[in-house]
């Protein structure tokens, strides 16, 4: 791809020659992918939540990225765009409602070509089956919490236990039993956790019981001044389903939504006897107070706020304690030396801010990705250039010491994990959501992000821009596109992200005018 100057800054999709010289080659990957899990839960991130000393190994021994994002903040896109280093038109997995082609080139094949073991295992999420691994063992769809289906290689079974803990057996057995030892190996090991509904293992229920989450500043936004907001549906206060999110399982607790309902005591149903008990132990006593008290309004929301967060953070705790296993297998066999980790999520995820949970906004909550690596030789610290899930496709391949494809529209991360500033690292992101009329009502909308400022435009079901100044107003709570003073920065923006959707080839571009 040419070299193209925008306005922000050069953006040169190239790579640099590593300079890990010295470390142990070739060098082997493991991408720890979790689904829809917040940087605001790490505590390397920030520890008002929850406690992720596993996870924070990473940081503390590797690069802690500061300035993450993902290119289209949904689950099956996200994957797409990483496997490919592509954005999503150019993938074709712009929403969930697609079929990933499998044809297509991914890293995985490339790096198979190069004699790497390969292996998928976890979340997978793109309907078509996996193609470039040696390996792979899937959940069907969205995955369950307790006594999950997957697919193994082709041949579907079901495995007893809690999913967190499973997928990272399956890994950890593979890792031992599995592959060709002889040969440097890529494992992709993708958590279904932290996603709704957010079910702990029984042996987490009882913890974070005494702790009150504060509540977000903005739980109460009215979404003065942003209409594609007003739009959504993914409310904690009047989206947040009783029985289904908040596993309100009783006959005489109802909502609006049937369908849900139903969902949540299938979700029940599949516990054995011994995991219905344990649950029941915890859940009960919520049930008959939560039916006693009968809720209604702000002190109801802020109810359903505590048991949404507590649940998750539960999740976390799990997703934290099988990531040390998987550090504690690379030390207990002599591979810390020779193995990059990484740690991020498919997008990220709203922990009430606004008064929203799940993601797709170009908002911080949901456009930011925790990013946490672990490289031999590499940089530790902090890393604070933007960095975007096209870009971990092209890191691979580089660091397998592979040429990356010229198509490849990401870039790869080494010199930064090597400790370099490179003068033509990109200054701005682009952004590109997809899937409407879906679940949760989110707008389709596009939009680019510098190091102060956030433009987006929803388009087709509603014409609306948003401007924020991430420096005054890091919540986004002040839509200030056409305010008085604004206009030479909003003709800089608009200029950068015309330039951007030239550069990537998005068909779907707006008028400069």
């Amino acid at each position: 791809m040419n070299k193209l100057r925008c306005i922000t800054g050069a953006l040169t999709l190239g790579c640099t020659a590593s300079a890990l010289a010295q470390v142990k080659k070739p060098m082997n990957i493991i991408y720890i992918m979790s689904d829809d899990h917040s940087y605001q839960t790490i505590s390397a991130y920030d520890n008002s939540f929850v406690e992720t000393p596993n996870i924070d190994w990473l940081a503390n021994h590797g690069a802690r990225f500061t300035n993450s994002f993902v290119a289209n903040s949904l689950s099956g896109p996200s994957r797409a765009c990483m496997l490919t280093g592509k954005h999503s038109h150019k993938n074709g997995f712009t929403d969930n409602t697609k079929t990933f082609d499998g044809s297509q080139q991914t890293f995985p094949k490339l790096l198979q070509k190069a004699g790497y073991q390969t292996a998928m295992i976890g979340k997978w999420h793109l309907t078509s089956l996996p193609t470039g691994f040696n390996y792979w063992d899937i959940l069907i769809g969205q995955g369950d919490y307790y006594n999950p289906d997957f697919i193994c290689n082709g041949k579907q079974l079901r495995r007893p236990g809690y999913v967190t803990n499973i997928i990272t057996d399956v890994a950890l057995d593979w890792l031992s039993n599995g592959r060709d030892k002889s040969k440097p190996f890529c494992l992709l090991l993708h958590n279904k956790a932290p996603h709704r509904v957010w079910a702990p293992d029984t042996c987490d229920l009882d913890l974070y019981n005494d702790k009150v989450y504060p509540l977000p500043d903005n739980f109460y936004d009215n979404y003065e001044g942003r209409k594609a907001a007003q739009k959504q549906q993914m409310n904690i206060e009047k989206d947040m389903n009783l029985v289904y999110d908040l596993k309100m399982y009783d006959p005489d607790v109802h909502t609006n939504n049937k369908e849900l309902e139903e969902w949540g005591f299938a979700n029940y149903s599949r516990m054995s006897p011994s995991q219905r008990e344990q649950w029941d132990r915890h859940y009960k006593p919520i049930i008959a107070k939560f039916k006693h008290d009968s809720l209604t309004g702000h002190a109801l929301a802020e109810w359903k706020y505590q048991r949404y967060m507590h649940d998750y953070c539960r999740v976390i705790t799990s997703i934290d304690r099988n990531v040390g296993r998987v550090i504690k297998y690379l030390k207990d066999n002599n591979l810390l030396d020779n193995t990059m980790i990484v740690y991020t999520s498919d997008q990220g995820f709203y922990m009430g801010e606004h008064g929203f949970f799940d993601k797709r906004f170009m908002y911080e909550e949901s456009f930011r990705t925790p990013l946490l690596v672990y490289l031999p030789g590499g940089k530790h610290g902090d890393i604070t250039e933007m960095v975007q899930n096209i870009d971990y496709a092209p890191t691979f391949l580089q660091l397998a010491g592979q040429q990356v494809p010229s198509d490849i529209q990401g870039q790869s991360m080494l010199p930064l994990l090597e400790g370099k500033k490179p003068k033509d690292w990109r200054r701005s992101l682009y952004y590109h959501y997809y899937e409407y009329p879906a679940e949760h009502s989110v707008c389709r909308h596009y939009g680019v992000r510098t190091d102060r400022y956030s433009l987006m435009h929803f388009y087709n079901d509603i014409d609306e821009w948003e401007l924020f100044d991430l420096k005054t107003d890091p919540q986004e709570m002040h839509n200030i596109y056409g305010k008085a003073g604004t206009e030479k920065v909003t003709a800089k923006l608009k200029k950068e992200l015309l330039c951007l959707q030239e550069l990537y080839d998005d068909p779907i571009r707006f008028k400069y005018k």
